[in-house]
């Protein structure tokens, strides 16, 4: 008997970003400025897939939005009996 498994892939940490950026209930203007100004265009360039993001704006933009990496994977449901 062969055994399946059913892998999710996981999502790229800038997908993860884009999301939480497009979920926060601040504007990308309001973003901006409380990064200190940064460019709006560099920030619609990243939504849309066109460009990335350097890891001391990604720590900003965590700042900002209050964002927290979780390393590995999220504990299971575990089944009532």
């Amino acid at each position: 008997m062969r055994e399946t498994t059913s892998m999710t892939k996981r999502k790229a940490l800038s997908e993860e970003v884009r999301e939480a950026i497009a979920a926060s209930p601040k504007s990308r203007y309001r973003i901006s400025k409380e990064m200190g100004g940064f460019s709006q265009a560099v920030l619609s360039r990243f939504m849309s897939g066109a460009s990335g993001l350097s890891m001391s704006t990604l720590d900003e933009l965590a700042r900002v939005l209050d964002l927290h990496v979780v390393a590995g994977n999220p504990p299971r449901k575990r089944r009532s009996t």
